[in-house]
């Protein structure tokens, strides 16, 4: 049976822990009682297409922040071989994007009974990350949603729709605004607008997007919402509280937050090269703490069995919520640090840094629009 759709009734589309964190926060600074949104009514949708979210579905359900936490079986374009001939390039644009508009259709078309709800019945639909196949379906299906960006500041590093459409962006970016072609973060006909951290640092502006500072959701957190903050992510606080613990009596400490780069052998070099470079505070070598990404395979514990290796399914800005959490230094490739208030220096190394593992073009991805 169809449920009715109610006003202000609202869902989160989710890839990862990260999307799922930005969800918490925007539901926690809800009021708990009057006549607009309230706390507790919204859906959450779970994407396994990218991310192992564990038992994430079961501690959201119990914190009672959401009414309805929904797996979904998201499909990646690679699942479908009938997509792949739209891809080749004939060497016309006319005859290229006339094959993008049947891929669009198609692409959003087959997404279709995957989707495990009903998104019409929704008010609001907030979707981080619509360059993956939702973005394609919601397109396709003419249904309006509010996009989210990926990352904080990310698109300051990496602007996707730009790169992934360089050469006749204008032309492009118009074709996506009458619903020709899709095209994600703020582009698309259906999207209603695009929430960013900070507008002022990315360089090429979007009409769709609106500035929605995310450390203004967390200023207006109380201990109550850390509490169920914490308790959705973090499956076993007080064994987290031990193992931080247990590398406080060692003098300094560095955070390192691993990322999914390259290779695994090149993967392996870059975090040794890491911690011999950044693993010293004073001249003396400190404890090292890891804390890998959630989609990142490396074996650290085995990798680097004399260092704390953290659990990596949670988002690393959870951790700002441990009381009494103070280390010297965190180190980062691409992850940008600005949330992080538990350390006293940042060191965010970026492309320069990763210019000595790979070819530049591979991460310098704004530079080539």
């Amino acid at each position: 049976m169809k449920e009715e759709r109610k006003p202000g009734r609202r869902i989160y589309i989710c890839h990862t822990f990260y999307h799922v964190y930005i969800s918490c926060l925007k539901e926690l600074n809800l009021p708990t009682g009057g006549d607009g949104p309230i706390r507790g009514q919204a859906h959450l949708m779970l994407s396994s297409m990218s991310t192992d979210f564990g038992n994430l579905k079961e501690r959201a359900e119990r914190s009672g922040l959401f009414e309805k936490v929904i797996p979904y079986d998201e499909k990646e374009e690679s699942f479908f071989p009938e997509l792949a001939k739209y891809h080749k390039d004939r060497g016309n644009i006319v005859v290229n994007m006339l094959a993008r508009i049947k891929y669009t259709r198609l692409m959003g078309k087959l997404q279709a009974s995957f989707v495990p709800v009903d998104l019409r019945e929704y008010e609001d639909i907030y979707v981080f990350c619509d360059s993956d196949p939702i973005g394609y379906y919601l397109s396709t299906h003419k249904i309006h949603y509010h996009a989210l960006e990926d990352g904080l500041d990310c698109i300051r590093y990496y602007d996707t729709a730009r790169y992934d459409n360089r050469g006749h962006f204008k032309l492009k970016a118009w074709m996506a605004s009458k619903n020709l072609i899709f095209i994600q973060n703020g582009y698309s006909k259906y999207c209603l607008d695009m929430e960013v951290n900070d507008v002022s640092v990315l360089q090429y502006p979007c009409p769709k997007y609106i500035e929605r500072p995310r450390k203004e959701l967390v200023s207006g957190l109380g201990d109550g919402e850390k509490e169920i903050l914490v308790s959705i992510f973090i499956e076993n606080r007080l064994e987290l509280e031990k193992t931080l613990a247990s590398g406080a009596g060692c003098g300094h400490q560095v955070l390192i937050l691993s990322e999914p780069l390259c290779d695994l052998e090149t993967r392996k070099r870059i975090f040794r090269d890491i911690i011999e470079e950044y693993g010293k505070i004073d001249g003396q070598r400190a404890q090292i703490l890891i804390k890998p990404h959630p989609r990142d395979v490396l074996d650290y514990k085995e990798l680097f069995p004399e260092h704390i290796v953290l659990d990596g399914k949670f988002p690393m800005e959870v951790l700002n919520e441990v009381k009494g959490l103070a280390l010297d230094r965190v180190v980062t490739v691409f992850t940008v640090p600005d949330a992080i208030t538990f350390v006293k220096e940042k060191v965010f190394l970026g492309e320069d840094f990763m210019d000595k593992y790979e070819a530049p073009e591979i991460h310098r991805q704004n530079e080539q629009i």
